[in-house]
């Protein structure tokens, strides 16, 4: 992936998709003069001054995708361009995600940079292709890739920040979505203010003060259509819950979830610090190598003694520092990008309880923690077996399921998806099966329905095969990888398997002429 720096001698022709697709949308005339500058300008202008965000010659590029609320954030920075004396420019990434339309977005993007003589940095990426090589979530993949776009606009000295038009809705939602996922202190900071080279001046905005700005300005803008499949839970809670608990519960949501993300934040902060401050105390760094002792890393299992509660506030660090403490110590030697989980946090915690010496575990990210008489040390893992290992090393899990009120969902964080079980009258509704093509005889279900990670020996008819295959088999020719067969999700009817993630439902469950009521599984995104 490398950025290109267009210099256009004339604005291209933008192209606009069918409205099914993304769309321009069209502007209604001007209802007020404009001469002076606008009142959200000033609003952003005394957010920036309040904040410090800018400096006078700064080289600030401002990410812009085409959608209303970039577009926006791109037109106020040119209204507060000469009051706060910077240099703009515009970046624009191409997931690739959308085929033509996302190419009649940076058509778009080009066009708007060239009729506002601001230097244009675009580049490319087929998001997709790289989400499978990796093995990744489609979102993780396409913000890693942009935001290392952006970085390699500052090395190469194109610009210093880069201004992105996050605003509170999407800090709402933002929030929203983790507390559905669950979610601890860091997730509830949500997304935060700056971050690096990147800052969000728009935090504060409602998304409709930006669209009302850009009607006023006569400006058109694109419309992603993904933004509307509500198979997404962001989309979801953009669409239905945000609404809802506008309408029925809190005009104010938005603004207190910002407020919560913000207090979260600020708390999540001291308690970094407080944890970096103990490692400081405690931690030993030789060669790249983190040590800590057992006694600065784990509570006593029995109250402390007086003599110990006289020591001082480091004598012993409670569970919930000691994890912060873990992860800390995680991120200082990981080589590379990983998911460190609770489970694993957990693991290493237990490894520390453990009386026996010498014992090592792998973690996400190519780190290797190991018990050394009466200390952990973490360390980065060259040995790529062991980081395999590490990839596809997972707790396991069992998720009961009860069908009584009609309709279950259980959520998977180990593939950022959702699976949702729906009975419906067969055959009335059987129309609603033919996007998933899996649908049981719910009479034919025997409890405990529990939807749990793939076991060896498990095995399985599935409709259209003569007879029972081993799971492990038709995953692998299914082009399941080895550590992702660890975790992929399996229904079981009474201990037997009845449906398999990417597979053909069982024959012995089945929907069939006799069926009454069907249950149908679909499979649903986690944005």
């Amino acid at each position: 992936m490398e950025a290109q720096r267009v210099t256009l001698d004339r604005a291209p022709r933008c192209c606009y998709d069918s409205p099914q697709k993304a769309m321009s949308r069209k502007i209604p005339a001007r209802t007020s003069e404009h001469a002076k500058r606008s009142d959200l300008a000033q609003k952003l202008l005394h957010h920036l001054h309040l904040r410090g965000s800018t400096r006078p010659g700064q080289r600030i590029g401002v990410a812009v995708s085409g959608g209303a609320d970039s577009v926006a954030l791109l037109l106020l920075f040119l209204e507060l361009r000469e009051p706060l004396g910077i240099v703009l420019s515009v970046a624009h990434f191409n997931h690739k995600l959308r085929g033509r339309a996302s190419d009649a977005d940076e058509r778009f993007v080009a066009a708007l940079a060239a009729r506002h003589d601001l230097p244009f940095f675009v580049a490319h990426e087929d998001i997709e292709s790289k989400a499978r090589r990796e093995h990744s979530n489609l979102e993780d993949a396409a913000r890693r890739s942009r935001y290392s776009f952006f970085e390699s606009l500052a090395r190469a000295a194109h610009l210093d920040n880069i201004a992105v038009a996050h605003t509170a809705d999407d800090q709402a939602e933002t929030v929203l979505s983790h507390i559905l996922r669950g979610t601890g202190l860091s997730g509830l900071a949500g997304i935060h203010p700056e971050a690096f080279m990147v800052f969000r001046p728009l935090l504060k905005f409602r998304r409709d003060e930006l669209r009302s700005y850009l009607r006023l300005r006569r400006q058109t803008w694109r419309e992603d259509a993904t933004n509307r499949d509500t198979r997404r839970l962001r989309a979801r809670i953009r669409a239905k819950l945000l609404p809802l608990l506008e309408r029925a519960f809190q005009p104010a949501v938005v603004e207190h979830l910002s407020q919560l993300a913000d207090l979260a934040r600020e708390e999540d902060a001291w308690l970094d610090s407080s944890a970096e401050l103990r490692l400081f105390l405690s931690a030993k760094e030789h060669e790249g190598e983190w040590r800590i002792s057992l006694g600065d890393l784990v509570a006593p299992p029995v109250p402390p003694s007086e003599a110990d509660q006289t020591a001082g506030l480091w004598s012993r660090a409670p569970e919930a520092m000691s994890k912060r403490m873990i992860r800390l110590l995680v991120k200082k030697v990981k080589p590379h990008s990983g998911q460190l989980g609770s489970v694993h946090v957990d693991a290493v915690l237990r490894l520390a309880q453990q009386p026996e010496s010498g014992k090592s575990l792998p973690l996400p990210g190519g780190v290797e923690v190991r018990r050394q008489r009466d200390f952990l040390s973490f360390r980065a893992n060259s040995n790529k077996h062991a980081q395999n290992k590490a990839k596809s090393a997972h707790p396991g899990y069992a998720h009961h399921l009860n069908l009584q009120a009609g309709q279950a969902e259980v959520w998977l964080v180990e593939h950022s998806c959702c699976l949702r079980f729906r009975v419906i009258d067969w055959p009335l509704e059987a129309r609603e099966t033919i996007v998933t093509g899996a649908v049981l005889d719910r009479d034919s279900l025997r409890s405990p329905l529990v939807v749990r990670n793939w076991k060896p020996g498990d095995s399985v008819q599935p409709l259209g095969h003569r007879k029972r295959h081993k799971l492990s088999r038709l995953l692998s020719e299914a082009g399941v990888s080895r550590w992702q067969k660890v975790s992929w999700p399996v229904l079981t009817s009474g201990g037997s398997v009845a449906w398999s993630r990417g597979l053909p439902v069982a024959v012995d469950f089945a929907a069939r002429p006799s069926t009454r009521k069907g249950v149908v599984i679909t499979e649903v995104g986690v944005a």
